[in-house]
């Protein structure tokens, strides 16, 4: 029986996309040599998990002759934030400030980023 698919981004395509998020697009093996982080992928790991993206609807292919050349089409911010619904809905039960409280709680905050989130709180606020 075959693993169900995950939702989210693994850690093997979200490499993956980092890479298509900062060139543009890229063939297996472009994407490939731009991997820099560790563990290294082999190209049939690289090319069986783009095919997995393209399924999930996260980069679409084009032909230019014999090669596939990639390109996202979910941009990072849009993977962000639908990473940040799934947490807050699997873990807070759709609650943003449970969220933002255990983060608080967690590892506490600068003085710096509290007076960044008051701006950004008095900002919202106001719209």
């Amino acid at each position: 029986m075959p693993r169900k698919q995950s939702e989210t981004l693994t850690e093997a395509e979200l490499r993956i996309m980092n890479v298509l998020w900062l060139k543009g697009f890229g063939t297996v093996q472009l994407i490939l040599d731009s991997l820099v982080e560790k563990p290294a992928l082999a190209y049939n790991s690289v090319l069986t998990t783009i095919r997995v993206l393209e399924r999930k609807g996260y980069v679409k292919h084009s032909k230019d002759g014999r090669a596939h050349v990639y390109a996202p089409l979910v941009g990072r911010d849009e993977a962000t934030r639908s990473e940040i619904r799934h947490l807050v809905g699997r873990f807070f039960k759709n609650s943003h400030e449970q969220l933002v409280l255990n983060i608080l709680e967690d590892q506490g905050m600068s003085t710096t980023e509290l007076d960044r989130l008051r701006e950004m709180l008095d900002r919202s606020g106001a719209k």
